[in-house]
């Protein structure tokens, strides 16, 4: 059988954002599926590097944080996290200015590593970045 997707309410999910690097960032969930989890990011400022494009290091952010969030939603929560353990990514194309979106999609959830495809696409629905995450599913520690 497929792993589904726990769905929870879109305002839990960006509560989790406060006091992290999806705040500074201005990262939102914004889309929440059976099979997919989805994310936007402004291009500004914040996500710039020197040449006035979005950093690379952006795209990871945006996409490393989607496939841990996925990961997070597929497991019992009282008794496991999911923490990235490696994670590539392809920049295709260099963007300004505007909003960036990624798309999660589980490709394995196993019970100690999960494997996430994560495709990051302009307004337009230009693709800028591909990345694949590998996530540590990790029992939480009794106290």
């Amino acid at each position: 059988m497929k792993t589904k997707i726990r769905i929870e309410p879109l305002e839990e999910l960006n509560k989790m954002a406060k006091d992290t690097m999806l705040e500074v960032l201005d990262i939102k969930v914004t889309g929440i599926g059976e099979d997919y989890l989805e994310a936007t990011m402004p291009v500004n400022h914040r996500t710039h590097q020197v040449y006035g494009i979005m950093h690379g290091g952006a795209s990871v952010v945006l996409a490393e944080t989607l496939g841990s969030m996925g990961g997070m939603l597929t497991v019992d929560p009282t008794r496991f996290y999911c923490v990235g353990i490696d994670i590539n990514a392809n920049h295709l194309k260099a963007v300004r200015s505007g909003i960036v979106k990624g798309t999660a999609r589980p490709i394995h959830t196993g019970r100690s590593t999960q494997v996430w495809h994560i495709e990051i696409k302009t307004e337009a629905g230009e693709l800028v970045c591909i990345s694949r995450l590998t996530i540590a599913v990790v029992p939480v520690k009794e106290k």
